[in-house]
């Protein structure tokens, strides 16, 4: 017999508990186990359930308590009900953590559907349609932020997706990430490759150092500088086999080189992106690299422009850089060059440090962007043709 999910509803809405209610009596397997008129005891139950969902009646504060329930309660799956939802609304409500949205007054066949889509979650049989996607941050010239954008990239899918995530930092002797997340990790890279032979699922998650009470996964550089041996393109590509079996997401912070592990690497990706900074040399060998890739047969949709450090008065424009490059700019992350050193300086991401930063927000929307959502599947729909513009750049 499949175990019951319980239902919670915060709402004063008295009409509103009613329908909810009288529809979810019809669903197996499911019962109201509570409902809440505020925030009050709503964490601490909920907490204590193994599989459920929360209805949340957005008309009320709900964005710190949402996050602090999508955050710490993994097994909850949390539902904003609003009164015509609109664009802004969907966007902050992601960004707290709800995972779908209801729109009130209550469509029967619109709550079973999302019931329905939970409900598949949870079961244990349960396999993504796209498994895995893996993400390369790659450029090569040094020091223009990519260890940065992985990190922070891998930190804020974890939270978003509340799946498993993996970042691998694949530079053998010069990688910051350690740095970056203040790890001490037992184990690093090399020891990995070393262990080919018997790499599996469990030997990767009791291997890698999870960082902090998150579902993402640390392969860090070597603690100290040594001599490593070189690795072949088949070694590359069994490791990352292992780990696409293992984790529903992947984020690589590669070398700058074009050796054999970098270029198994980027062959392997779902993604890449191509990070560069608004200046000439740095915009001359973007422009080399987009060849390469070209000579080397990648999809024009598998690499993605990235543009770090991004300032609106810039001298260049984005029309010059994407006629320059004669390629769409995918993102743009802005310059805040104190909220950075700050965090780089202390050790701790900025997505941690300064959540509520203009690059904070920028990361955080960009794990929107390439995190699997049902959102624009379901949502996209119901918007004007300028809505649905903003709404793919978002949930794309």
């Amino acid at each position: 017999m499949a175990e019951k999910i319980s239902i919670f509803i915060v709402s004063q809405n008295k009409r509103l508990k009613e329908l909810l209610c009288l529809y979810i009596a019809e669903v197996e397997n499911c019962e109201v186990a509570a409902h809440f008129p505020d925030w009050e005891n709503v964490f601490q139950t909920v907490s204590e359930a193994d599989k459920s969902i929360l209805f949340v009646d957005s008309e009320y504060d709900y964005a710190d308590n949402v996050e602090k329930i999508a955050l710490e309660c993994p097994n909850c799956k949390i539902v904003a009900i609003k009164e015509n939802p609109d664009i802004s609304f969907i966007v902050n409500v992601i960004r707290s953590g709800a995972k779908e949205i209801l729109a009130y007054p209550i469509i029967k066949s619109e709550l079973l559907d999302i019931i329905d889509r939970i409900k598949v979650k949870f079961t244990e049989t349960y396999q993504k349609q796209d498994k895995c996607k893996m993400i390369t941050v790659f450029s090569n010239k040094g020091g223009i932020g990519k260890t940065s954008i992985a990190s922070n990239l891998a930190l804020e899918l974890a939270r978003i997706t509340k799946e498993n995530v993996a970042l691998i930092d694949l530079n053998f002797q010069f990688g910051d990430i350690t740095t970056f997340m203040d790890l001490q990790p037992s184990f690093d890279i090399s020891y990995m490759f070393d262990n080919l032979n018997v790499l599996n699922k469990d030997f990767l998650l009791s291997t890698m150092e999870q960082y902090k009470d998150t579902s993402l996964y640390v392969l860090a550089d070597a603690p100290y500088f040594r001599q490593t041996k070189p690795v072949t393109s088949k070694q590359v590509t069994k490791f990352f086999e292992v780990l696409k079996e293992s984790f529903s997401y992947i984020v690589v912070d590669t070398d700058s080189t074009f050796d054999a592990a970098t270029i198994t690497t980027l062959d392997y990706s779902d993604m890449i992106f191509l990070v560069t900074i608004v200046n000439l040399p740095a915009l001359r060998n973007c422009q080399r690299c987009l060849n390469l890739f070209d000579k080397l047969g990648y999809d024009k949709k598998k690499v993605q422009i990235v543009i770090n450090r991004y300032m609106e008065n810039d001298e260049i424009t984005l029309n010059d850089v994407e006629t320059l490059l004669k390629k769409k700019i995918y993102w743009k992350i802005p310059n805040n060059y104190f909220a950075l050193m700050a965090s780089i300086n202390k050790g701790v991401l900025l997505s941690e440090l300064n959540p509520t930063s203009n690059v904070a927000q920028s990361y955080k929307d960009l794990a929107i962007n390439v995190s699997d959502s049902v959102f624009k599947n379901t949502l996209v729909q119901k918007f004007s043709p300028a809505d649905n513009r903003r709404l793919e750049n978002i949930l794309e």
